[in-house]
């Protein structure tokens, strides 16, 4: 009798563990891992306007996003930044004094204190989580775009000099 009731023991374990321990474990380490990338990405772009708004401005944010790049946080799917569908973009603004609105930075110049911006966004787009639920045939998470704003600090301008630090 006692064979026969560690053999129906065994069985509503296997039963049990299958069929609840197994997937909240499963679930609980998604979800964890789903929120550090959240915010690892979300610091990751604070970090780049940060770095935006003290180095100097280029038309083509070259080097706020080979910063950026180079800066990636160790995190599940860094490879997108790399090679994939992330999109990082930085846009530059100055105040409209009449009206006081943001518009789109222009400037005749290259880097001097002449060509210095108000403001900074930098936005990360079309970053996916990925993880085994893609191999079971579940599709990627998308993860909103990410966005921050930050007003220009020195812009790596050198004042007494009148030159810009890249």
């Amino acid at each position: 009798m006692a064979e026969r009731n560690a053999g129906q023991t065994t069985v509503e374990f296997a039963l049990a563990f299958a069929g609840m321990v197994l997937p909240i474990t499963l679930a609980l380490i998604f979800t964890s891992q789903l929120l550090w990338v959240w915010h690892s990405v979300n610091d990751f772009t604070r970090q780049g306007a940060s770095y935006a708004t003290t180095h100097c401005w280029e038309s083509s944010a070259g080097n706020v996003v080979d910063f950026m790049r180079s800066n990636l946080p160790p995190m599940v799917g860094r490879d997108q930044f790399l090679s994939g569908p992330v999109q990082i973009n930085v846009t530059y603004y100055s105040r409209d004094p009449d009206s006081g609105q943001l518009t789109p930075f222009t400037c005749d110049g290259d880097c001097s204190t002449n060509c210095i911006p108000d403001t900074v966004r930098v936005s990360v787009t079309g970053f996916e989580y990925r993880t085994f639920v893609t191999s079971l045939g579940l599709p990627p998470v998308p993860i909103p775009d990410f966005q921050t704003s930050l007003p220009m600090e020195s812009a790596g301008c050198d004042p007494e000099q009148g030159t810009c630090l890249p």
